[in-house]
């Protein structure tokens, strides 16, 4: 367990080592050990991808699978916060980096939520699945080092009419 925690806190040789990115009792009252954070982890991960591969099965059906789908990208990105604590998991969604594509990212969420729950329209339920997709990936392309920026010039080659 100290090899994990070594990795995701950057240091590689494990001493002096205090700001440590699962530190046991980093948290106050919310105070979980390495081993129940690794858990609830690993719990929510999976809860989360099994939503997200259920709702492919019910695919036919567009309010169905928007919720599954919606709730399975919540709970898989929400694992996060097990492995670093709520408050260090919003400071890192909400950095000037990526500030832009969170909000897009929960703005789309939400106008899923809405067109399945709410309206009850299966087209705008699909459209607004698959600008949620569009805005997970970008949203996840923030954390990959000029990832967004080789995608955008690779769209923009792609989609260039001039030859």
């Amino acid at each position: 367990m100290q090899k994990l925690n070594d990795f995701f806190s950057g240091g590689g040789d494990g001493e002096g080592t205090t700001d440590s990115f699962l530190e046991e009792g980093s948290e106050g009252l919310c105070a979980l050990s390495t081993t129940q954070r690794m858990y609830g982890f690993a719990a929510s991960l999976a809860t989360g991808l099994l939503l997200m591969f259920l709702s492919m099965i019910v695919f036919g059906i567009p309010i169905k699978f928007a919720l599954l789908f919606t709730f399975g990208n919540v709970l898989a990105i929400g694992s996060t916060a097990f492995l670093m604590g709520p408050e260090q998991q919003m400071n890192m969604m909400f950095d000037p980096v990526r500030f832009l594509a969170t909000s897009i990212y929960i703005g789309c969420v939400v106008v899923a939520l809405i067109c399945a729950l709410l309206i009850h329209s299966k087209i705008l339920t699909v459209l607004a699945t698959l600008c949620e997709i569009c805005a997970l990936i970008w949203y996840s392309l923030s954390y990959i080092p000029f990832a967004r920026r080789m995608v955008s010039e690779l769209m923009i080659r792609l989609c260039d009419t001039e030859l």
